[in-house]
């Protein structure tokens, strides 16, 4: 790394920051840092590298942020299929975004899984540009700058470990060779042991317009986050809206003889099947997501109802809704009560 930032410098500095923002999980952090210390030892230009290092993240952000805007959360279901993460990863970076606000784009790159997300969710939210670019802008400057100045303040300690490496360099490139190769492992196989929990049946929407048209009542529930449903108002007729996060405060309030089906906008449905995994561990059996989605019921031509706005706070399923739910009242939409 010594040698190839000696030589190439800025350019590879770049590059790097550039391909690891676009989303290639390549480490981008430990080049800034040798960087840094190449520039306190006079090497580079540090004004230069953070110039480097500021406009490849504001490239690589207002793209993002750009293709957000552009094509709204098809965009988000293409970063969740590409990440490493499990693909509840949209769905969390949503609720990060809700509980901190816009200063999300001042913390995204500090934050795993977040850094690629935040500006296309900000496109999708319809965050001004400029807005966007004051707030995202910042977040890059703190973010560059801690680590070439990590990097220039601790220069001395890095070119001794540098040294050291460089004498055991083929032990130290394999080295890192396997541990990169072991993180990309242990995360792919964390999403296929996801992905292979949440296998279940699930029933599609003309089922589910069947169920209701037959008298069944089966209990629909909306997942989908505050910020998502403020952007799209439609809502099937009779949902509850709630947050998944409280799962299992729901024990006693969801009835076990009647269909419970739960919804969302993730892809395929994972936050819906997470829920649903999550319940039947709890004991229920009759719970299933909703295969397509939203999306699926209204591509389908069926009824849809429009949802209250979202209000601040977490929303969940009160005990005082146990009467609608078990079928001693009209099951119409209903915004569950936030605490």
């Amino acid at each position: 790394m010594l040698a190839l930032i000696a030589q190439y410098g800025l350019v590879l500095v770049f590059a790097n920051v550039l391909i690891q923002q676009m989303g290639l999980p390549i480490p981008v952090v430990p080049t800034l840092i040798v960087a840094g210390a190449l520039a306190a030892n006079g090497k580079l230009s540090a004004s230069t590298l953070f110039a480097a290092a500021f406009a490849a993240c504001a490239m690589s952000d207002a793209t993002w942020y750009a293709a957000g805007r552009l094509y709204g959360r098809r965009v988000l279901e293409v970063l969740c299929r590409i990440s490493l993460s499990p693909d509840t990863c949209v769905h969390q970076s949503e609720s990060q975004f809700r509980r901190w606000g816009r200063i999300t784009l001042v913390l995204a790159k500090f934050v795993p899984g977040l850094s690629m997300i935040a500006p296309t969710l900000a496109g999708t939210m319809r965050l001004s540009w400029w807005s966007f670019s004051l707030l995202d802008g910042l977040g890059v400057a703190i973010w560059s700058g801690v680590a070439i100045g990590s990097g220039m303040l601790l220069h001395q300690e890095i070119g001794r470990l540098l040294a050291f490496l460089q004498e055991l360099e083929p032990v130290a490139i394999g080295s890192v060779a396997i541990l990169l190769a072991g993180y990309i492992s242990i995360k792919w196989r964390q999403r296929r042991r996801f992905r292979a929990r949440l296998r279940m049946a699930r029933i599609n929407v003309d089922e589910l317009h069947r169920l209701i048209a037959e008298g069944q009542r089966p209990v629909i529930v909306d997942l989908r986050t505050p910020i998502v449903r403020d952007q799209d108002r439609r809502i099937i007729p009779g949902a509850l809206l709630a947050d998944f996060a409280d799962v299992e405060q729901w024990r006693d309030q969801l009835p076990t003889d009647r269909e419970i089906i739960f919804y969302c906008t993730c892809p395929n449905e994972t936050g819906a099947a997470h829920v649903a995994r999550r319940l039947m561990d709890l004991g229920y059996t009759r719970v299933r997501p909703l295969l397509g989605g939203l999306d699926a019921w209204v591509a389908a031509g069926y009824e849809v109802g429009s949802g209250p706005v979202a209000t601040a706070g977490r929303v969940s399923i009160p005990a005082i809704s146990r009467g609608v739910l078990r079928g001693t009242g009209d099951a119409r939409t209903a915004a569950i009560g936030t605490h």
